[in-house]
C-alpha cells in the first residue's frame, strides 16, 4: 500500500522541503478587506508583515473549502491507496472536521485524519516524520502508531506580545483572568487538550522568554535525543540567539528557527515568539 502524506500551510514547512519530502499541502486564507490569499502560495510571511503595518482592519483567516479539500484527495487517489492528513489542531481551526468530511466524500483512497493538536512547525514535525516512514515503505498504521508516540513528548509555549489578537478572534481558552489592564501581561501560554490556554502570567517580555527556556530544559533528558524549534513572529534576531543558546548547552538537541506565517501570525501578532520540541529517541 502506498501512503501519502497531506498536512496544510500552518505547518509552514518550506516549499523546496515539502518537494523533497513529497508533503502534499492544502492552504488555509488570510483575508484583507475584500481580497482572500492563499497562505504559502498567494502571499509570503514577509509581505504578510508588511501588510499588517499597512493596513489599519487586522486580517481575517479561514480553514481550505471542502472542495478544496476533496480535489486534492482525488488527485492523490490517482497515485495512491491512502492518505495521511496532519493538520493544525482541531480546537483552534475547523480545518481537521473539514477534512474528515472530505474524506467521506471521496472514493477510491484511505483518509486517516491526525489531530496534531498543535500547528506551526511541530506540526510539521509530524508530516516529516510520516514523510520519512512512508518513504521507507512504512504501513499506515506504523505511521500513526509513530505519531501517537510522538504526541507524548510533543511540547510547546509561546508568548504574545498583545493578547487582545487572540481574544479577539476566539483562539484563547480561560482569558477571563486576562482581560482588562492585565491585557499588558507578556503571559506563557500552550495548548491543552487542542486549545490555547494560559499556562503561567509574567509581567515582562524577557522573564516570559526565560521562563518558556525553563521549562524546555526540564523537559530534556541527557540521554534522549530531541528535535527542537525557535517560533518567531517578525523577530528573527532573537529567534536565532535563542537557538544559539540551546544549541551551546545541549548537544542532543536539533535545534531550527520557523516563523508564525500569515493565518497564526493574524491571531498571535507581530512579535511573537514559541519553543517547541519532541523526543525522537
Amino acid at each position: 500500500m502506498k501512503t501519502a502524506i497531506l498536512t496544510d500551510s500552518t505547518a509552514y514547512l518550506p516549499k523546496k522541503v515539502r518537494q523533497s519530502k513529497k508533503i502534499h499541502m492544502v492552504p488555509l486564507n488570510v483575508v484583507f478587506g475584500e481580497e482572500s490569499y492563499q497562505e504559502e502560495m498567494d502571499i509570503t510571511v514577509d509581505d504578510f508583515y508588511d501588510m499588517v503595518k499597512e493596513n489599519k482592519d487586522l486580517p481575517k483567516t479561514s480553514q481550505p473549502s471542502i472542495g478544496l479539500m476533496t480535489e486534492k484527495l482525488k488527485e492523490l487517489a490517482k497515485d495512491y491507496d491512502a492518505v495521511i492528513a496532519i493538520h493544525l489542531s482541531s480546537g483552534i481551526s475547523g480545518t481537521y472536521q473539514g477534512m474528515i468530511t472530505a474524506g467521506e466524500m471521496v472514493e477510491d483512497i484511505d483518509v486517516h485524519v491526525f489531530d496534531s493538536e498543535i500547528s506551526c512547525l511541530m506540526q510539521g514535525f509530524y508530516a516529516l516524520e510520516a514523510a520519512d516512514l512512508a518513504g521507507n515503505g512504512a504501513l499506515t498504521e506504523q505511521i500513526l502508531t509513530r505519531l501517537e508516540e510522538m504526541k507524548q513528548s510533543m511540547q510547546a509555549y509561546f508568548m504574545v506580545d498583545d493578547l487582545s489578537h487572540l481574544q479577539r478572534g476566539g483562539r484563547l481558552n480561560g482569558a477571563q483572568a486576562f482581560v482588562g489592564s492585565l491585557l499588558q501581561v507578556k503571559p506563557v501560554l500552550h495548548f491543552v487538550d487542542t486549545k490555547i490556554v494560559p499556562f503561567e502570567k509574567i509581567r515582562t517580555r524577557k522573564k516570559a522568554l526565560k521562563r518558556i527556556l525553563t521549562l524546555f530544559e526540564e523537559s530534556i533528558n541527557e540521554n534522549g535525543r530531541y528535535k527542537a524549534s525557535v517560533i518567531h513572529a517578525n523577530q528573527p534576531e532573537e529567534a536565532e540567539q535563542i537557538k544559539r543558546e540551546i544549541e551551546s548547552e545541549f548537544s542532543n538537541v536539533e535545534v531550527t528557527v520557523s516563523y508564525f506565517g500569515p493565518v497564526i501570525g493574524t491571531h498571535l501578532g507581530e512579535g511573537a515568539v514559541g519553543l517547541g520540541w519532541y523526543r525522537q529517541s
